[in-house]
């Protein structure tokens, strides 16, 4: 197992069930790309731990009960980086419904910490599940 997968399975493992131990996964200046988020009126990108910390809280608090499963990592020849393909679903709190979700997410590593992560996502799930509506395609 390279540390890129490693990281990356422990990033799954600890995400919400153990948010403290997650945080030392991540680097100070992680960047976090949401390339689909702005469909929801939520940032593309966040940078730094404090930007990222934020949008994470909120996650966690929308959420109950989330749960990521069949999880599939794949190694890059690079052992600093590694995809992951997995599944998640939870209860969003303010509008009762479930949110099912598939998630692509690329990663690398360096200092032996997380500091790029790249998630794609399907927003119009996200949106349904949110209550929101999709924002407008920019042109």
């Amino acid at each position: 197992m390279s540390i890129a997968t490693n990281l990356l399975h422990l990033h799954f493992e600890t995400f919400v069930d153990d948010h403290e131990k997650w945080k030392t996964l991540i680097a100070d200046d992680l960047l976090w790309e949401l390339p689909y988020a702005p469909g929801l009126g939520h940032p593309e990108r966040l940078t730094g731990r404090d930007q990222v910390l934020g949008h994470v809280r909120w996650f966690i608090q929308a959420v109950e009960n989330f749960r990521f499963y069949d999880l599939r990592i794949h190694a890059f020849a690079d052992p600093r980086m590694a995809v992951a393909e997995v599944k998640a679903e939870g209860l969003i709190k303010q509008t009762g419904r479930i949110y099912r979700q598939d998630y692509v997410l690329f990663c690398r590593i360096e200092n032996g910490r997380i500091a790029f992560l790249r998630e794609y996502f399907d927003p119009i799930r996200a949106a349904h599940a949110l209550g929101e509506p999709i924002a407008s395609a920019q042109q």
